[in-house]
């Protein structure tokens, strides 16, 4: 499966971003799905991911509540609506696909397909 993050940029504190994720390759229905992130000079962190299904759902704790994932089977895409975001959240977001069980994964070991990423930057 590949995959292509859009919807990155600069956006004041405070404000919101709706990262996209497209699939193509192979059905993402075959995969769980996660939002990963890395700042300069930071590890990479499992922010986000939601089951194949999606019907089960991982925040990092820093994020609960400000962001929300979502899964679209039909059309092969898999979102990251961001509010209420912070200077901290600068980082390169990228998704990623697993063939693992969802209740095995525990981080970026768990996922064999990449994408890119994307620049979120958070400063006013």
């Amino acid at each position: 499966v590949q995959l292509v993050e859009s919807g990155g940029g600069l956006v004041q504190p405070g404000g919101s971003l709706n990262l996209s994720c497209a699939a193509s390759g192979r059905p993402i229905k075959l995969y769980n799905m996660g939002w990963f992130r890395q700042a300069p000079g930071k590890e990479r962190e499992y922010v986000a991911g939601i089951s194949r299904t999606g019907t089960s759902s991982f925040y990092l704790d820093s994020v609960k509540g400000r962001f929300a994932v979502k899964k679209n089977n039909a059309d092969d895409t898999v979102h990251l609506q961001m509010n209420s975001l912070k200077p901290e959240d600068t980082a390169v977001y990228s998704c990623a696909a697993s063939g693992n069980s969802w209740f095995a994964i525990t981080g970026e070991a768990d996922f064999g397909a990449w994408g890119r990423g994307t620049q979120v930057t958070v400063s006013a």
